[in-house]
């Protein structure tokens, strides 16, 4: 009889706001399907994040409006269980970057889509779940430092922020890009890989 190993758990910290963390998201979603790994859906905020750095006013008041979705996902993992937060992720995603919508009615569309209750969306204007929300930013965020943003991914005791990618990797390009992030991500003393960002996010 041939025994299969139980896929290795990895950790996924989102904005969903975030359109690079988007792409991340699909491109693990990916990974999955030709490699055994098996992800659990974190919530983290770009607006606590950086509400105490220097950052243009235009930018901050962008992030304001972060709050709204990210609160959202944490009462429905509250109230549902945690298994809600992929479905949901995924039916707000498809709308604030696939689709480019923004308005508050996208998250009512997105809590419908996944069979959650209208009454959730309520928890976009209140702050009853900011403590919730900040507990899981740090620990997400801090095993990896607040120079970096979304997405960050730990497995196996590593942590580490990314990939930034577009498009989004598919089938073999995906597990091949996954074995390569866990080579140097795995490496101690290794801090960064980085250059200019040539092309804005394609979520195709």
């Amino acid at each position: 009889m041939t025994s299969h190993a139980e896929p290795t758990p990895i950790d996924f910290w989102f904005d969903p706001v975030c359109p690079w963390a988007w792409i991340a998201s699909r491109w693990v979603l990916e990974v999955e399907k030709v490699r055994p790994i098996s992800t659990r859906w974190h919530i983290m905020s770009l607006a606590y994040l950086n509400s105490e750095k220097d950052i243009s006013e235009e930018y901050r008041q962008r992030l304001e409006t972060a709050w709204g979705p990210v609160r959202v996902c944490m009462a429905a993992s509250q109230q549902h269980g945690d298994a809600v937060m992929l479905p949901l992720y995924s039916a707000l995603g498809k709308r604030f970057h696939d689709e480019h919508r923004r308005e508050p009615e996208s998250i009512a569309e997105a809590l419908e889509e996944v069979g959650l209750p209208a009454e959730l969306a309520q928890a976009a204007t209140t702050t009853e779940y900011d403590e919730a929300i900040k507990k899981s930013h740090h620990e997400g965020m801090d095993p990896v430092g607040y120079e970096v943003g979304t997405p960050v991914i730990h497995v196996e005791g590593v942590a580490f922020f990314g990939p930034v990618m577009s498009p989004i990797p598919r089938g073999v390009a995906a597990g091949k890009l996954w074995d390569g992030v866990l080579l140097v991500a795995g490496t101690d003393g290794f801090f960064e890989l980085k250059r200019t960002r040539t092309r804005d996010p394609i979520f195709d």
